[in-house]
């Protein structure tokens, strides 16, 4: 795999894209329509598409009568049993509009650490591909336990990028790029381009405002690195812009991938 620059995202063979809880859920559950289209459209160009979706926990919040994310790792694991169903659902019901068939893959942690099910993983979302079918990953909040688990999906995009050697990793979130500080505030600059191996000093990363995501610009950058670091191309922008990053557009941050 050579490495793609930002000028040839259109050309991309394989793509994964991560979407946080809150783009997909709550009051903005609507929004999985326009991801989907623009999912369905990269598709439909031969790009073979990974989506890693949150979600599942605070898709079955309501359902559990729960006003807020569960700090019980018990609790979580019920919300998510329930939330994952709907949530595959959900999507699928998007996708039908298309013809195309999602795949659910579950992964924890030690999945990608153990080299058997790391082999297996890869193995199974490469037929996956092969077959025109969209995987749909997920944490697998059900059996995952505080000590094995990646944290956020940011990161488990990354590892995903890197498995199956993807051209290129979008992260979506509510921001519509990287900014030098949280862009609320004052004096806050967009980053169009991060070079690789850039320490990006002077830049103050926060961490999720949501009240039911885990991630932030933190976690984002932090997953933007390990991808870019293996090669992988990283974009960074917001859920409402995904078409026009899927198309090549100069939209969001863009992360430079070391050279293979």
């Amino acid at each position: 795999m050579s490495a793609l620059g930002r000028n040839e995202v259109a050309s991309a063979a394989r793509i994964v894209v991560k979407v946080g809880s809150s783009s997909i859920s709550g009051a903005n559950i609507a929004q999985i329509i326009p991801l989907v289209d623009a999912l369905a459209e990269a598709h439909g160009r031969g790009v073979e598409i990974v989506l890693v979706s949150s979600g599942a926990i605070a898709t079955g919040m309501p359902y559990l009568q729960l006003d807020e994310r569960p700090t019980d790792l018990a609790t979580q694991q019920a919300a998510a049993s329930v939330g994952q169903n709907l949530l595959i659902f959900r999507y699928q019901d998007s996708l039908d509009r298309y013809d195309i068939v999602a795949g659910q893959v579950l992964l924890t942690a030690g999945d990608l650490e153990n080299p058997s099910h790391r082999g297996n993983a890869h193995r199974a979302m490469d037929r996956l591909l092969g077959l025109r079918i969209l995987p749909i990953v997920n944490e697998n909040d059900t059996v995952a336990t505080h000590e094995i688990r990646f944290g956020d999906n940011d990161r488990l995009a990354a590892l995903v990028a890197t498995l199956i050697h993807a051209d290129l990793l979008v992260l979506l979130s509510d921001v519509d790029a990287l900014y030098t500080r949280a862009p609320h505030l004052p004096g806050a600059e967009r980053i169009d381009h991060v070079p690789c191996g850039d320490p990006m000093l002077g830049v103050e990363l926060s961490g999720s405002r949501s009240g039911v995501g885990t991630g932030g610009a933190d976690t984002k950058v932090s997953a933007a690195r390990i991808a870019a670091e293996a090669g992988t191309a990283v974009l960074l922008t917001s859920t409402g812009l995904v078409a026009e990053a899927l198309r090549g557009d100069p939209v969001g941050t863009w992360f430079e991938p070391a050279l293979a």
